[in-house]
């Protein structure tokens, strides 16, 4: 074998961190079926390559038997004691086997294994890199498309964005640069698969992460993330400190923050609430924009009602029910709607009864 692979096996330990002796024994195991292969040979073998010079010799391995049935792997007592004297029966004699041409053939197995070594390492750290990132947003590029997927160029490797998960407003082409969320790391025979997402509510709260600070260091928290993506979403908000407004971080100034999500989303509305340990308080906020009278909430059902004013119910449904249904997936309730001339006629509220709202819940929900 050439030197120069010995050298070469050295400085992958150093820089791939895969260690020497397990290349250098992974290779003999390939040189002796590759010796048993090219040679037509049944002998039990036995490959050295020495750890210095890269020198490979093959030994067949033979047992000492008084009486000889196969002489590929049996050897007489006193054929034995001619090679040493020592021997005694049931000794493994080794007898050196090693081809003229031998080394050829070392040289390709060993570029083969070392290749193939290379090639399961670099998957492994790309595993071990991408297993810990799940939940987490990534940025990378648009190499192609098929019947299935969209391939994201990360630099290392690939990741797979399927068709069913970019949004409605997505129009993705060779080169565009994207942010996707990984949902799902696997482990396969051709390596990690690391699938991403577009339409994943975890992308909205990575985004909002990454452009508001207060989120970051913990003062704000996202406590819950509704989405229908490329069209609406609700995210609510709460903040651990009472000088900071939760909502208004998230905004930004002149709702610089909150733009440039919504443009990395190509349009989509985002209305952010303040979250609140008074369900009533929360699904009052969670219908944004639309005004509400009362919450009367059922805890044993986890159900409440919800009277709008009469000009204000198409708002608190939206477009084909759409607020409604963001706002129950946000807050966790189930949520009926009536306007107010229905809740007086069946008795659910009063003449003048009105949510008592704090100020400053009220300007959210204008909002």
């Amino acid at each position: 074998m050439n030197p120069d692979l010995m050298d070469a096996i050295n400085q992958l330990e150093r820089e791939k961190g895969i260690s020497k002796e397990v290349l250098i024994e992974a290779i003999e195991a390939a040189l002796i079926s590759g010796y048993k292969r090219n040679f037509s040979s049944a002998q039990n073998v036995r490959v050295d390559i020495n750890r210095q010079t890269g020198e490979v010799k093959v030994f067949a391995r033979k047992e000492v038997k008084e009486e000889v049935e196969d002489p590929r792997l049996e050897i007489s007592l006193d054929a034995a004691r001619q090679i040493n004297p020592n021997y005694q029966l049931e000794d493994v004699v080794e007898i050196e086997v090693t081809p003229k041409d031998f080394g050829r053939i070392a040289a390709q197995t060993a570029k083969q294994v070392v290749t193939q070594r290379i090639r399961e390492a670099e998957r492994v750290l790309i595993y071990s890199e991408f297993i810990d990132r799940e939940d987490d947003i990534i940025t990378g590029i648009v190499q192609r498309q098929d019947s299935r997927f969209f391939y994201i160029d990360l630099g290392k490797t690939e990741a797979l964005l399927p068709l069913n998960e970019i949004m409605p407003t997505d129009h993705l082409k060779h080169g565009d640069r994207v942010k996707a969320y990984i949902s799902k790391v696997e482990k396969t025979t051709k390596g990690p698969q690391i699938f991403v997402s577009r339409t994943h509510p975890g992308l909205l709260k990575r985004l909002f992460e990454l452009e508001v600070p207060e989120i970051y260091d913990g003062t704000v928290e996202i406590k819950s993330v509704a989405r229908e993506a490329g069209d609406r979403s609700k995210i609510a908000v709460h903040s651990i400190d009472e000088n900071v407004d939760p909502v208004g971080a998230c905004v930004g100034p002149k709702g610089l923050r909150v733009q440039t999500i919504v443009q990395e989303l190509k349009g989509e509305k985002i209305d952010i609430v303040r979250w609140s340990s008074d369900p009533s308080e929360y699904v009052a906020n969670a219908l944004s924009p639309s005004k509400v009278i009362k919450v009367i909430v059922n805890e044993e059902e986890k159900m409440t009602r919800v009277v709008v004013p009469d000009y204000q119910l198409s708002l608190a449904i939206g477009k084909r029910g759409q607020n409604a249904r963001l706002a129950a997936k946000l807050t966790g309730w189930k949520i009926d709607i009536k306007n107010e001339s229905k809740a007086l006629e069946e008795g659910i509220i009063q003449p003048g009864e009105q949510l008592n709202l704090s100020e400053e819940m009220e300007e959210n929900i204008e909002n």
